[in-house]
């Protein structure tokens, strides 16, 4: 019996040096391989993606991109949703449905305050398309009346609106969704370590270029509407979650001495007038994240901690105006370790 043990050991110790020896050269070659840097311009805002892998995929990535642009870009004559908005006959888009059919589940988790509807409203005060005097309460009353979630749907590949006026926007989670597309894009080729951003939407895997977590900064909120102050609030350690910032204070615009911020409440038809401003939102997708984000705004700190507590996947790092008009900080419990502090 002694014997037969012996033979067995010694088969299994060549197969156990190989096991060693393949791991030692995959963990060589992972430290080897180079990290890529790719930059661009796409949804009318810059991308930063980092990834490590031997050759350069930004031809790639830009083809990706171009797909969820051509589907869902209001500034883009020719996309799905411009069409859509047109109330040309279009069949949609994979991509599209999928963005949609997230929409649709965001907007009754929150009551309306993520609504791809908004388009109108968000053009009749000057952040959209046009830029004009400040619309009157008659005419935001008419606007309203083609505003909500509930007056378009998605069936067989069309989608029916109640009114053909009624416009579909998806600014509020096309930039998330990006993210998330190169993302699966990256781990289909295999490449587990890499982060990309779009617009200040963030999705991480792995580790960074100095085999560290990856920590990303939230960005102090300022009156800073050309983006020169770049003062960071805290960082956080972001490794394998999807992050998603709204905030008000680099999109603003004066108006006789007064401030309008750039979120519109879709219900009243106005901007935000909540004391929220910044909602950092992390959640297993990026698109997922960048809608509850734009909700966090227009719900205001009560109503975005009551959606966290129906939704513990979900964490936030809110920055609010407290009574005093100092800010001030709250966040979800489970974030607490993810907090890193300023740099």
């Amino acid at each position: 019996m002694f014997t037969k043990q012996r033979k067995r050991l010694l088969w299994q110790i060549p197969f156990l040096a190989a096991l060693i020896l393949g791991t030692i050269l995959i963990i060589r070659q992972q430290h080897s391989m180079p990290y890529q840097h790719d930059s661009g311009y796409i949804f009318g805002t810059i991308y930063n993606i980092t990834y490590q892998n031997d050759k350069d995929l930004n031809a790639e990535i830009m083809a990706k991109l171009n797909k969820v642009d051509a589907s869902m870009s209001a500034f883009n004559k020719q996309s799905v949703v411009s069409r859509i908005n047109r109330n040309e006959a279009v069949t949609v888009d994979p991509m599209f449905e999928e963005v949609f059919r997230l929409a649709e589940d965001v907007s009754k988790e929150t009551g309306g305050a993520f609504d791809i509807t908004v388009a109108p409203l968000v053009n009749a005060w000057g952040f959209g398309f046009k830029n004009g005097v400040k619309p009157t309460r008659h005419a935001i009353d008419s606007i309203r009346s083609l505003v909500g979630y509930q007056k378009v749907s998605l069936k067989n590949g069309q989608i029916r609106k109640a009114d053909p006026r009624v416009m579909l926007d998806f600014s509020a989670i096309a930039k998330g969704y990006g993210s998330d597309v190169v993302a699966r894009f990256l781990r289909q080729q295999g490449i587990n370590n890499f982060m990309v951003e779009i617009g200040g939407e963030v999705i991480t895997s792995g580790i960074n270029d100095k085999r560290l977590p990856w920590r990303i900064g939230v960005t102090k909120p300022t009156d800073d509407s050309l983006s020169v102050n770049q003062e960071l609030q805290t960082v956080l350690n972001l490794t394998d979650k999807a992050m998603a910032t709204s905030g008000n204070y680099r999109k603003f615009y004066y108006k006789n001495g007064k401030k309008y911020a750039h979120t519109i409440d879709p219900k009243t038809g106005y901007p935000v007038q909540h004391n929220i401003l910044s909602a950092t939102v992390i959640a297993r997708d990026c698109a997922t994240a960048d809608a509850y984000a734009t909700s966090f705004m227009v719900l205001g700190l009560d109503g975005a901690r009551n959606i966290l507590d129906r939704h513990p996947e979900l964490m936030a790092y809110l920055i609010y105006s407290d009574a005093r008009g100092h800010n001030a900080v709250w966040f979800s419990p489970s974030m607490k370790g993810k907090i890193l502090g300023k740099p």
